[in-house]
C-alpha cells in the first residue's frame, strides 16, 4: 500500500503500488512498488507518475484541462488549489456535501455525467489529463465501469490517463490497508503533477500530525483490548449488509483510530454478508454509515433512520453496541472515500472510543 518517489535533476518519478494502470506507458525498470511517499521538488518537470504495473506517464508541464472520474479526485484537486484546471467530472458531489468554499467551487465544475463518463464524451472533452478513481480490474473495460477508452484511444485524443493509488486497485493489493500512506501518496503525486507540491506537503503534514496524535494516545492499548467495530453502510441497503473489508480505506481509518474492524478477515474492499455474520461478530461499536444529504437537518434524519432500524430490527436490536448505545454518527464519505478527511475521521472515532485520551 505504499508508494515511492524517485527524484533526480531531470525528473521526479512518483511510484504507486495502488495506481492501477494497465496500458499505454513505458515500462519502468527498477520500480519496487513499495515504500513511503516522499516530498517532491516543487516545479520540477518533467514529472513521471508510475503505476503499480510499472508503466509510467510523464508530464513535461502542468496539465491545463483536467477531467476527474468522480468527486473524490475532484475534491483532492480543489484542496490542492488546482480546481481552476478542472473542466469536467463524473459522479459529481451533491450540493452542500463538500466543506466550506470547496462546495461552491465544486458546483461550478461542468458535470459530464452523473455516473461514469461515457467514452465518447470523455474522449471529446478537450482534456489533457483524466484522473481515474476506478479499478481497471485487469482490463480497461472490465471493471464494471462501462466501455472505457483504451490506452491508444486516450493517446489519440491527447489525454494522459492516471489513477488514484488509494482507490484504483486497492481490492487487488497483496496486503490489508492499515494506514493512509496511499492517500498521502495520491496527494503528493497530484501535487507534483499539477505544480502544487507546496500545498500537497501541507495537507500531508496535517494528516500525519492528526494521526500521530491519535497513535500516541491509544498506542498503549493492547490489540486484543481494542474495541471491535462495524461500519454499517445503511445506504447500501439493509436486507443484506455490505461490509468494508481489509482492502478498503475504511479499514485503515478504523485501525488507526484504535479499533478492530470486525470484517478485517475479509480480503477485498467490500463484501455482502448475512445479518447472522454481523450477529456472530457482535461488535462493541457500530458506525452509522450515512452518505451526506447536503444539509445538517437531512443528515440528522438519515442518522435517526439508521439508528431506529438497528434498534427495531429483531436481528440487530440485541447487539452489544445497540444495547449500550455505542452508535457513532460519522458520515460514509469521509470514512470510505480516500481523502484528506480520512485523518479527521480517525480523530473523531478515536475521541468516541477513548474518551479523555484523545484531545
Amino acid at each position: 500500500m505504499r508508494s515511492r518517489v524517485w527524484g533526480s535533476a531531470a525528473a521526479v518519478v512518483l511510484g504507486g503500488l495502488l495506481a492501477a494502470g494497465c496500458g499505454g506507458g513505458e515500462k519502468s525498470t527498477g520500480s519496487e512498488g513499495a515504500g513511503k511517499a516522499e516530498d517532491t521538488v516543487s516545479g520540477a518537470y518533467p514529472v513521471s507518475v508510475t503505476d503499480c504495473m510499472g508503466a509510467k506517464t510523464t508530464f513535461a508541464a502542468a496539465p491545463k484541462k483536467i477531467v476527474t472520474s468522480n468527486a473524490s479526485s475532484l475534491e483532492l484537486l480543489l484542496r490542492l488549489g488546482a480546481g481552476d484546471k478542472v473542466i469536467g467530472t463524473g459522479f459529481p458531489p451533491g450540493k452542500g456535501t463538500l466543506p466550506g468554499t470547496l462546495d461552491a467551487q465544486a458546483q461550478k465544475v461542468k458535470v459530464l455525467s452523473q455516473s461514469v463518463i461515457p467514452k465518447e464524451k470523455l474522449l471529446g472533452s478537450g482534456a489533457d489529463l483524466y484522473i481515474d478513481t476506478f479499478t481497471s480490474m485487469g482490463s480497461m473495460g472490465g471493471g464494471g465501469m462501462g466501455d472505457a477508452p483504451t490506452a491508444e484511444e486516450f493517446k489519440a485524443a491527447g489525454i494522459k490517463h492516471i489513477y488514484l493509488k488509494s482507490t484504483a486497485c486497492a481490492a487487488q493489493s497483496k496486503s490489508p490497508v492499515t494506514d493512509l500512506s496511499a492517500v498521502e501518496a495520491d496527494i503528493t503525486s497530484l501535487g507534483a503533477v499539477t505544480g502544487t507540491s507546496a500545498r500537497a506537503k501541507e495537507l500531508v503534514a496535517g494528516m500525519k500530525e492528526k494521526i500521530g496524535a491519535v497513535r500516541k494516545a491509544v498506542g498503549g492499548t493492547a490489540e486484543n483490548k481494542r474495541p471491535t467495530y462495524f461500519f454499517f453502510d445503511y445506504d447500501a441497503g439493509t436486507k443484506q449488509p455490505s461490509v468494508t473489508c481489509n482492502r478498503q480505506v475504511a479499514n485503515a481509518v478504523i485501525t488507526l483510530a484504535g479499533a478492530r474492524n470486525v470484517f478485517a478477515d475479509c480480503d477485498g474492499d467490500y463484501k455482502q454478508v448475512g445479518w447472522e455474520d454481523v450477529i456472530a461478530k457482535n461488535p462493541d461499536w457500530i458506525q452509522l454509515g450515512v452518505r451526506d444529504r447536503g444539509s445538517e437537518a437531512a443528515n440528522k434524519k438519515a442518522f435517526d433512520e439508521a439508528e431506529q432500524w438497528l434498534k427495531s430490527n429483531p436481528a440487530t436490536k440485541g447487539l452489544k453496541a445497540v444495547e449500550e448505545g455505542h452508535l457513532l454518527r460519522v458520515g460514509s464519505e469521509q470514512t470510505t472515500i480516500a481523502g484528506v478527511e480520512n485523518a479527521d475521521t480517525v480523530e473523531e472515532i478515536a475521541k468516541a472510543l477513548y474518551p479523555g485520551k484523545v484531545g
